[in-house]
This record gives structure tokens, C-alpha cells and sequence, in this order.
């Protein structure tokens, strides 16, 4: 009776949650198929697709924009992931001199106010021939996500015993199959976890692209922005869920490793 009870209000508290987290999308997939909604109206007096119409025609430059965004997301992700790691590992597993200052240094990109590092680095990119280029905007999207990766990795090297890698050299493996089966395994949920937040970080970048990238390299915020600007709202609530939706689909996707149960299983609460 008691189990019955739990899973009652297991599944009411998850229900409670996807519906507020389902809650402000609501009005935009309305919005989205709306052609003509006047105040005090509830509801539009005509739906129409014309705003998912327009986005998918080439005119509309989303899937131009869609490709960027993924793009930069995935290389500044993937850049992260390879400085990220190692920093943070030496961060949490070794005694370094000075290592609170170390910390702050780290962080500054985040506590000093953005527009001043965005200025900094669009004179600095101008200089070396990064503005206006993906690249550019791909290295000025780590300012932002390298703090939040190095921090989490610092965490999960901190409960992170390295004597099982001493044991497994003992036993002859080579550094490379360590590293496979020994530390990647144990860090894995931290490495997701990490790069979601970088991912999202980095696909929600507006000013630093615009500033960095001209106004040539079209991200998807970008593109919401001036939409959003124009006054066409069902236009403008259509891209705005296409916006989130990756959000969403990469959240759900590594929702597991966001549990302690993960760390549990790879041994992360272990190792």
C-alpha cells in the first residue's frame, strides 16, 4: 500500500514538472499557428501555418542558421571537452600553489561585465583577421563555457581516487588503455554533463556572435532577434520553438547522466 502510495506521488511530481516545464510553450505553439488574434480575444479568430510556412523556404535563412549553430556548438564543445578535462583534473586532483587565485582567474570572464570582454576581443580579432569569421565566433564562445567546464571537472576529479590507474599500470596496461578503461569510464558523466552546459552556453550566445561575427555568421539567435524585432509574432513563435527544441532533445538525452544514479553505476561516487 505504501509502495502504491510512492509511485503515485513519484508520477504526480514528474507529471507537475513536464507540465511546468511544457507551461510557457503553450502560447507559443499557439502564437505559431495564429493568423489573426486581437486583444481581448483568447483564442485566434484564424489559425494559420503560414509562419511555419515561411521558415522552412529557403528565404527565411533557418536552415542556414540551424547548420552554424550546430556547428559552432559542437566545435566549442568538443574544444571545451579537450581544455576542459585536463584543467580540471589538475584543478581537482593536484595541490597547487596559489590555486584560489588560479580559481578567480578562471572565472573572470564570467564576473567581469560582458560587454567589456566582448569589446576586448572584437578589437584583439580585428587585429589578427577572426572578426566576421565562424572561427572567430567558435573562440569567443569559449570565454563564456571553458569556466563552466573546468569547474565541473574539478568536482568529479575531486572524488576521483587515482591510485586505480596506478593499479592498472602496476598490472602493465598502457597509458592509452588507461585512459580507456580506466579514467573515461569514471569521468564520463561529468564529461556530459559539462558539455551539456557548454552546448547550451554556446547556442544561446546573441551579443558575443553579433559583436565577434559581424552580423555575417547568422546563428540561430540571431535570426530570432531580427525576427522578433520585425513584429511578425506567429513568424517569430515558430523559430522560437525551433530554437529550444535542441535544448530540449539534448536534454532528455543525457537526463540520465544528470541523476546520481549514472555516477552511481560508472563509479564516479568511487573512483
Amino acid at each position: 500500500m505504501r509502495l502504491e502510495s510512492g509511485t503515485v506521488a513519484h508520477r504526480a511530481s514528474i507529471a507537475g514538472i513536464i507540465l511546468l516545464v511544457a507551461l510557457p510553450f503553450l502560447p507559443l505553439g499557439v502564437w505559431s499557428v495564429s493568423h489573426r488574434w486581437f486583444f481581448p480575444s483568447l483564442l485566434p479568430a484564424e489559425l494559420s501555418l503560414r509562419g511555419w510556412a515561411y521558415l522552412v523556404s529557403p528565404a527565411s535563412r533557418v536552415l542556414a542558421a540551424v547548420v552554424n549553430s550546430l556547428l559552432i556548438g559542437a566545435a566549442v564543445t568538443a574544444i571545451n571537452i579537450l581544455l576542459g578535462v585536463p584543467a580540471g583534473r589538475a584543478l581537482g586532483t593536484t595541490r597547487l600553489g596559489g590555486k584560489d587565485g588560479l580559481e578567480i582567474l578562471i572565472l573572470a570572464p564570467l564576473i567581469v561585465p560582458g560587454i567589456a570582454v566582448i569589446m576586448g576581443i572584437q578589437v584583439v580579432f580585428i587585429r589578427i583577421g577572426l572578426a566576421d569569421t565562424r572561427t572567430g565566433v567558435i573562440l569567443s564562445h569559449l570565454l563564456p563555457t571553458l569556466p563552466y567546464m573546468i569547474l565541473v571537472m574539478k568536482g568529479v576529479f575531486a572524488n576521483y581516487d587515482r591510485n586505480f590507474e596506478a593499479q592498472a599500470r602496476s598490472l602493465g596496461a598502457r597509458p592509452l588503455q588507461v585512459l580507456r578503461h580506466i579514467t573515461l569510464p569514471s569521468v564520463f558523466p561529468g564529461v556530459m554533463i559539462g558539455s551539456l552546459f557548454v552546448f547550451l552556453v554556446s547556442w544561446s550566445q546573441y551579443v558575443l556572435t553579433l559583436m565577434v561575427g559581424g552580423g555575417r555568421v547568422v546563428t540561430l539567435p540571431i535570426l530570432l532577434f531580427s525576427f522578433a524585432t520585425s513584429g511578425d509574432h506567429a513568424v517569430t513563435a515558430a523559430l522560437a520553438i525551433i530554437f529550444v527544441l535542441p535544448a530540449i532533445l539534448i536534454l532528455a538525452a543525457t537526463a540520465r547522466y544528470l541523476t546520481g544514479r549514472s555516477a552511481a553505476l560508472s563509479g564516479l561516487g568511487k573512483v
